[in-house]
């Protein structure tokens, strides 16, 4: 009996000691930032000093692009992409308005009688603000806004920068099919996004599908849209599936896909008068 309870304190020291040790040693790695454990999944970012859209841009140019998502009624979407060519093709052939026409397309395999144009802004925001005042005192102009609007359903547009590790969209002969490529990222991740398709868009160059890269800046934001042109779907299907022979295109795969929300692609047709055919 003696030698019995002469243990159980000892016994109970130990447990206690064991117990207290395990929550100081909790309490260390929950307080410390520098804790072993937690540094393994924790992933430390340092603080950025400036805004994604200085870090990611173009810096020798000052080019604002803004893209137009027009929803078109059926039966109108041949006399609508008459209106639209002949006030592009004035408005890209006027000096007096700093705008340019990237592209125009129909939409082929995703939202139906849809219409989405691409407009360069050489100047920046300065080169916008000065475009939509002249529009606004123009009477033809604003005649043609009244009956485009009864072709619509709906429409809305998004202004965009351009990626500085992308080519600038610049136009090309026919004919080709086009893909647009939606992702919708998580708050926070455009930086982690740029960083990886900088080293990536070298695997997709090699049949000179890459188009151009944007990201939005007024809409919807956190929004990516990559311009893809291919000869055929099935030279669109070849020149993806060759990518994946690549040495580090899945790895760039690997990182992006966590950072997306959801995503989406259009397979487009371009407009008689599109730079980019």
């Amino acid at each position: 009996m003696a030698t019995t309870s002469s243990v159980w304190p000892k016994g109970h020291m130990l447990c206690r000691y064991s117990v207290n040790l395990h929550q100081a040693s909790r309490r260390f790695s929950e307080s410390s930032d520098k804790g072993w454990f937690r540094s393994l999944f924790v992933h430390k970012v340092n603080a950025r000093k400036d805004a994604h859209s200085n870090l990611l841009s173009k810096k020798e140019t000052s080019n604002l692009y803004k893209i137009q998502f027009h929803n078109v009624k059926p039966e109108c979407l041949e006399a609508y992409n008459s209106l639209e060519a002949e006030v592009q093709n004035r408005l890209h052939r006027d000096q007096d308005y700093p705008c340019e026409v990237v592209g125009s397309w129909n939409t082929w395999y995703g939202e139906q009688d849809q219409a989405v144009h691409l407009w360069r802004y050489r100047g920046g925001y300065p080169a916008l603000t000065e475009c939509l005042k002249k529009l606004n005192n123009n009477k033809e102009y604003l005649e043609f806004r009244k009956e485009r609007a009864n072709m619509l359903i709906s429409r809305r547009n998004q202004l965009l920068l351009e990626f500085s590790f992308w080519n600038e969209p610049l136009p090309r002969p026919g004919p080709n099919i086009y893909e647009m490529r939606t992702y919708y990222l998580k708050p926070g991740t455009m930086i982690e996004w740029g960083n990886h398709w900088a080293r990536a868009i070298k695997y997709r160059q090699e049949n000179n599908e890459a188009v151009g890269g944007f990201f939005s800046q007024i809409g919807d934001l956190y929004v990516v849209h990559h311009l893809w042109a291919y000869e055929s779907l099935q030279s669109r299907d070849e020149t993806r599936n060759s990518a994946w022979l690549k040495e580090g295109w899945d790895v760039n795969v690997y990182y992006t896909v966590p950072l997306i929300r959801s995503m989406e692609s259009r397979i487009m047709i371009p407009t008689k008068g599109s730079p980019l055919q």
